[in-house]
């Protein structure tokens, strides 16, 4: 040998090749590549170049992940020993590897030759070589044996089905329900972004960690990186930590295509060691995922600022210029100036003015913003809810002693209309808590402030910072009545919630509208075609109406972004139907997605609009193409649990049936174990509760309408059945069974290729015979095309495969609905005997309405 050198492996790039290192002194040590003399493990998978059509992904060779894998859990983040005995001349070195601190070690080559998971290289061998003649023993005894590579049968079952890309990453994490997934490590791109392998089913996936940012390499216009300051020292504490680690990563988000995640080991959370020793600052839009405690990462972050370790070396504190006494202290509320700010007096007999940090009191949006230019306007009064948020505060604290502690001090702001006279003063900014309770978080609770947004860098902000962002999110999440005031686009309007007596802005989801002009930097931005006429279309169909909407998330700006609903009908399929948005990729994780695809497909069609220069594929090719097509029959098991008088029907999949079973249980346990006090819920339209049923027991719920407290509508969320019912027999839902745990397991459908009978008799007939056929047992259902309401199926009896839907049809009870899709029609059976409303004749075309029926 050339020499014998001691280092750590790190890396095992495949069954005969290891990267090793030393111990970092003043940085990352230099990486050294050993290959495996005398010995050739198979090849692992490749993918194929990106940009590059004529390369191909190569699978693994037959055991070449087993002997990587055997490798990587022998060496990885031990101590090794090694020889270098041979340097090609492109300075590749090929050598012996030895477990711990000289050559007595276990040879790691002979290991993996006696386990049948490498071959000897006999080419070329010297006789005189005793490491050489002793690894052909040991491979004929392997072979002997029948081990790894040498078993009979051949190693298809050791090649791995990798899977370089997800279809859906959305639905991928969202399938996964925030639950550990078994992973390897495979790469580290920088100190917060890996790539890992996810187990069993082989996905690489690129994971980045929520609520961080670490120092990163910038990639330059010429392909260099330049690095920023300690992006390379945070890379490798991720990286010695974590490389080719057996881990459990919790998939938390996918925004924007970018897999959020939280990686867990034995030995620690990677994501609060970075904060800790100040290779990484907190990131405020992925921290609302952080599924481990958000408070563990801002205590980390604050421990490493206040050691001014590494990122933090120039830190300095927002409050570094008080004094003890004066960054903490009792005093008593001696004036609520407005809905933000109040006048204490010290216990040295200073008056003094307090803002609540992080929070703006109700203002005046859009056209609205030119009456305060009236001499006449008094911003308490004239602006909404100034008032009441005064009022709040006034009732809380006046007279008080209230305990302060202070935020930061937001430096005197000039006005640019009054040639550098302060706008406003030097403003202390601090967090004032009464018995325990924040003022401001109860303020935004009650909708009556909204949280600010800062920028990323930007220090000066509460100390209970994200407890204000939850509180607001809190604040309007769920599905909620409101009025829209103010229509700034097609996709953007501004809400009142009487319930939380807040205003807010709405974006809707799951589309793609036309941007109107707006003053750039740059200049004015032209409007995108058909935005206008998306505002008006807007306008006209909800404002000052009263209206439903669905929170699902909030942007970094604040907005809210959901679903908003009017008698049924949802906005954003709305503009989309009417070829004035196209539907955006974020709709995909949305139990609207098909019904937007639909809609947007029917514009398309249409050519108008959006799409009048859109282009159509030759017609033989779609001729063709819907030919070729077939229906998709994927049915599945259900439960039907309830009919209603529209002939739509409430189902349940079998396959979670164990898991509500398993949620009603321990639920009706705890409820037994802590009885709710009768008549102590307040019951309001929308919200989830928990109903006594005419059977004794509690079910999951949602209020729909209250007529009085005697007299409160609720619709069962796992079964479908609505009842009418007074408020005492109901209760809060608890947290721990809520639909967060599990999501409502009643779905509403109805049946495909029939048409309704409108007439009352007729329609009542048909119900009658679902109910008395199918309510309460189990059917196999399969989805054939979307509703505006609900998903349209077939259904089938469980045990002989006959479909219902066919049998109303053969009894005459409903009329066939003839479907224009080719691949459709097939199910569209001829009519049959005359049967009930049939025995009359066939009145499709001319006396149909008569007979209670409508095309």
């Amino acid at each position: 040998p050339f020499f014998m050198m001691m280092k750590r492996s790190i890396n095992v790039l495949s069954g005969c090749a290891v990267i090793v290192r030393g111990q970092p002194r003043g940085g990352p040590p230099p990486e050294r590549q050993i290959n495996l003399s005398n010995i050739r493990a198979g090849a692992l998978a490749r993918r194929a170049v990106q940009g590059q059509p004529d390369t191909k992904d190569t699978p693994d060779e037959p055991w070449a992940f087993q002997a990587r894998e055997f490798l990587r859990k022998k060496v990885i983040g031990k101590e090794v020993c090694f020889t270098v005995e041979n340097k090609t001349p492109q300075g590749r070195e090929y050598g012996m590897v030895y477990l711990g601190k000289d050559n007595s070690g276990e040879n790691i080559a002979e290991s993996l030759v006696t386990e049948g998971l490498a071959t000897v290289r006999r080419e070329g061998i010297r006789g005189n070589n005793p490491e050489q003649a002793r690894l052909c023993d040991l491979e004929d005894q392997a072979k002997a044996a029948k081990k790894g590579l040498w078993t009979e049968g051949g190693g298809a079952h050791t090649v791995r089905d990798l899977k370089y890309t997800i279809e859906n990453p959305r639905n991928f994490v969202d399938s996964l329900h925030q639950k550990p997934v078994n992973a390897i490590i495979e790469h580290v791109r920088d100190g917060c972004i890996v790539r890992a392998l996810l187990l069993p089913d082989y996905y690489l996936v690129t994971v980045m960690l929520s609520g961080i940012k670490c120092p990163t390499f910038k990639r330059e216009a010429d392909g260099s990186e330049t690095p920023e300051p300690f992006s390379a020292e945070a890379k490798f504490f991720t990286e010695s930590r974590l490389l080719q680690r057996d881990v459990q990563i919790i998939l938390e988000s996918c925004p924007n295509q970018v897999i959020l995640g939280t990686i867990l080991h034995p030995n620690g959370n990677i994501t609060e060691l970075l904060l800790k020793e100040g290779f990484a600052r907190c990131v405020d839009w992925s921290m609302a995922v952080y599924t481990q405690g958000a408070e563990k990462l801002r205590a980390a972050e604050r421990s490493a600022k206040e050691r001014k370790v590494r990122i933090w070396k120039d830190y300095v504190a927002p409050t570094a210029n008080l004094d003890q006494k004066d960054r903490q202290f009792v005093a008593k509320v001696m004036q609520v100036v407005n809905a933000d700010a109040i006048v204490v007096k010290l216990n040295s007999g200073e008056h003094k003015t307090i803002h609540l940090s992080s929070i703006r009191p109700p203002r005046l949006e859009g056209e609205e913003k030119n009456k305060d230019k009236d001499k006449r306007f008094r911003p308490l009064y004239d602006i909404p809810y100034m008032f009441e948020a005064r009022e709040f505060l006034r009732k809380k604290l006046i007279g008080k002693k209230v305990n302060v502690t202070v935020d930061y001090i937001r430096a005197a702001t000039s006005a640019m209309e009054t040639g550098g006279v302060p706008a406003f003063p030097e403003r202390t900014c601090a967090t004032v808590t009464i018995g325990g309770i924040n003022i401001a978080e109860a303020l935004v609770s009650k909708g009556l402030a909204t949280v600010i947004r800062y920028r990323q860098d930007d220090d000066q902000r509460s100390s209970h910072y994200d407890e204000l962002l939850a509180a607001e999110l809190a604040n309007v999440s769920g599905r909620s009545e409101a009025v829209v005031e103010y229509v700034f686009s097609g996709s953007r309007l501004k809400l009142y919630m009487p319930k939380e007596t807040c205003l807010i802005t709405f974006l809707l989801a799951g589309i793609e509208c036309p941007r109107g002009s707006r003053n750039m930097p740059s200049g004015m931005q032209v409007a995108e075609p058909y935005s206008e006429e998306a505002t008006i279309f807007t306008k006209e169909l909800v404002l000052q109406r009263e209206v439903e909407v669905e929170v699902e998330s909030m942007d970094k700006a604040g907005n809210f972004i959901g679903w908003l609903h009017i008698e049924g009908v949802n906005l954003s399929v709305a503009l989309v139907d009417n070829a004035l948005s196209k539907v955006h990729f974020t709709a995909e994780r949305s139990s609207y997605y098909k019904t937007l695809l639909s809609a947007e497909e029917t514009a398309r069609q249409r050519k108008e609009k959006l799409w009048a220069n859109y282009e159509e594929k030759p017609k033989e090719e779609v001729a063709q193409l819907t030919e070729e097509k077939e229906r998709v029959a994927k049915y599945r098991a259900v439960y039907v649990t309830e009919i209603t008088d529209g002939l739509h029907f409430f189902a349940q999949d079998v396959e979670t049936g164990t898991k509500l079973e398993s949620l009603m249980e321990s639920m009706r346990g705890e409820i037994a174990a802590q009885p709710p006090v009768e008549g102590s819920f307040t019951p309001r339209r929308g919200d989830f509760c928990i109903a006594k049923f005419g059977d004794g027991e509690w079910y999951r719920a949602r209020i729909e309408k209250i007529e009085s407290p005697a007299k409160v509508h609720v619709y069962y969320i796992d079964y479908g059945n609505r009842e009418i019912l007074s408020s005492t027999r109901l209760a809060a839902l608890p947290p721990a069974f809520s639909t967060r745990t599990l999501l409502p397991q009643a779905t509403e459908y109805t049946f495909a290729f029939i048409q309704v009978p409108q007439d009352e008799d007729a329609r009542t007939d048909a119900v009658d015979s679902v109910v008395r056929d199918i309510q309460n047992t189990q059917c196999l259902l399969n989805v054939e095309y979307s509703g505006i309401v609900c998903p349209h199926v077939t259904l089938q009896f469980a045990d002989s495969k006959d479909d219902v839907g066919l049998g109303l049809v053969k009894e005459g009870l409903v009329m066939v609905d003839v479907r224009k899709e080719k691949h459709l029609q097939k199910m569209v059976s001829d009519k049959h005997a005359h049967l009930n409303i049939w025995r009359y004749g066939d009145f499709r075309d001319d006396d149909a309405d008569e007979f209670g029926y409508r095309r």
